[in-house]
């Protein structure tokens, strides 16, 4: 296996792994106060208000990168298997999806930044992002490198011709 696949499928699984760890946590947002601490993530629990519109375009393009992410990594592995895979064609399509994804991720953090960063805050209370929001973040990094290096992987692909005859 060549090395550019082989990095776009580490960092595709690397990504990968990073959303649903972002996903299913709850230390997106931290709140110190003088007495107590609070964290909340995209899933809020009990019965409280209605969740925020934010939250929900959190959810989705999250879920959605995810969803694509692992269509990514899939298109990869069935890549470097050459009884399955298109000829060349696995590393572009699986580069596209990974672009996708990493778009799908951005979105979803920039939406949640955004919207975090303009609520109004308390002189008591400290707020500020916590590792599962920065680990999104994150995710969409590995899913750019991923991109370009299964976008490298098919550039540098021996092209069927006369010399494979």
């Amino acid at each position: 296996m060549e090395p550019c696949r082989s990095l776009a499928l580490l960092a595709g699984s690397l990504g990968l792994i990073s959303i649903l760890v972002a996903l299913s946590t709850d230390f997106w947002f931290v709140a110190i106060g003088p007495t107590s601490s609070a964290h909340s993530g995209l899933w809020p629990k009990g019965n409280q208000d209605p969740v925020a519109g934010y939250i929900h375009a959190t959810q989705t393009f999250s879920i959605l990168a995810a969803l694509i992410g692992l269509v990514s990594v899939g298109l990869l592995v069935l890549s470097c298997i050459p009884s399955l895979s298109a000829p060349g064609r696995g590393p572009l399509v699986s580069s596209i999806t990974a672009f996708v994804a990493a778009l799908f991720v951005m979105v979803a953090v920039v939406v949640y930044t955004s919207e975090r960063w303009n609520e109004p805050r308390c002189s008591q209370v400290q707020t500020s992002f916590s590792w599962s929001f920065y680990l999104g973040w994150v995710s969409g990094l590995f899913f750019l490198s991923a991109g370009g290096l299964s976008l490298g992987a098919h550039c540098n692909a021996p092209r069927p011709g006369y010399e494979t005859m």
